[in-house]
């Protein structure tokens, strides 16, 4: 016969388990491309899990059927930490400005942060934000996760 505790344990266990797994599949969103009519930005990874000092090849795909054009007060591209800490974010200078309907924006990221430090393991939020031609706010944001 089991004892009490360890019944109360596993029980705990498994139900915290089911919560936490429902949480992180909430949390990392899978659906990258989706393609509509209207404004509508798309990130895009080859997968989501990293080795530590892989490259990361990160599309941005204009996904709408409007051009998208990038405020260059605000970063197109920008990626954090989960506390919303600035990791890393390319040189506006050298990105388009715009991008028209299906027109993708290819970023390379070495797992380099800004201050030259290589990104540690853990999860990291990578956004874009543009404006369409009626100066309408497009957002998306993907998770992606740096293991050793």
């Amino acid at each position: 016969m089991l004892s009490k505790s360890l019944v109360i344990f596993l029980s705990v266990g498994l139900i915290s388990g089911l919560f936490f797994g429902i949480y992180l599949l909430d949390f990392k969103n899978t659906s990258q491309l989706e393609f509509v009519e209207g404004p509508s930005i798309s990130i895009v990874t080859e997968k989501f899990d990293f080795k530590k000092s892989e490259t990361i090849n990160i599309k941005i795909i204009n996904s709408g059927t409007e051009k998208l054009i990038f405020d260059q007060s605000v970063y197109p591209l920008k990626i954090t930490g989960l506390s919303g800490m600035l990791i890393f974010s390319p040189d506006t200078n050298s990105l388009q400005k715009q991008l028209e309907p299906k027109e993708e924006l290819i970023v390379v990221w070495d797992q380099i942060k800004n201050d030259g430090d290589i990104a540690t393991e853990g999860l990291y939020k990578i956004s874009t934000k543009a404006i369409d031609e009626n100066g309408n706010h497009v957002e998306k944001s993907s998770t992606i996760t740096i293991w050793k």
